[in-house]
C-alpha cells in the first residue's frame, strides 16, 4: 500500500472498507467486531476510468459508502453492493474526506486540499482548502467512541 486512506464500517460493523488511493480501489473485508479480525478481502470498487481516486469516506445510515474522489471534483455515494448510486459535483478539484454531523447527521461535511494545484488552479477554485458542506437528503451515523 502507498496511499492508505479511509477506514469505515457498515452499520452492523461487519464490513470494513479501506480505499488504497494509489491503486484506484477500494477494497472491502468482512470484520469480526469482538475480535478485530478481518477476513474475506475483495474489491469492493475500482475506480479505474474514474475522474478522480478513492481518497476519504463516510457510511450513512442507508449503509451505502460516500467517498471524496481526490482529483474528481466530486463525491461518490456507493451501495452497500458496490455500484454508484449518486454523485455530488463539488467546486474544487481535491476532496480529500467527509463526515456526516450536524444536530440531526444530515449535513455532509467535506474537506478539500490545495496540494499539488498551481497559483492558476487555486485562483480558479477559491474554495479549494475549505471545509464545505452539503445536504445530501441522506443521515449518518454517529462515529464510533474509542473505548480504551
Amino acid at each position: 500500500m502507498i496511499v492508505p486512506n479511509s477506514l469505515a464500517w457498515s452499520p452492523d460493523n461487519r464490513t470494513m472498507y479501506f480505499a488504497d488511493t494509489y491503486r484506484g480501489m477500494i477494497r472491502a473485508w468482512d470484520f469480526d467486531l469482538a475480535s478485530g479480525d478481518v477476513s474475506n478481502e475483495r474489491v469492493f470498487c475500482d475506480t479505474a476510468g474514474h475522474p478522480g481516486r478513492p481518497d476519504g469516506s463516510c457510511v450513512d445510515a442507508d449503509g451505502c459508502l460516500w467517498n471524496a474522489e481526490y482529483g474528481g471534483w466530486r463525491l461518490v455515494r456507493y451501495t452497500p453492493a458496490g455500484k454508484i448510486d449518486r454523485v455530488i459535483e463539488l467546486p474544487v478539484a481535491n476532496p480529500t474526506c467527509c463526515c456526516f454531523g450536524g444536530a440531526d447527521l444530515d449535513t455532509l461535511y467535506v474537506t478539500t486540499a490545495t496540494q499539488r494545484l498551481t497559483p492558476e488552479e487555486i485562483s480558479k477554485q477559491p474554495l479549494a482548502g475549505s471545509v464545505l458542506a452539503v445536504r445530501p437528503g441522506v443521515r449518518g451515523l454517529p462515529e464510533a467512541r474509542f473505548a480504551g
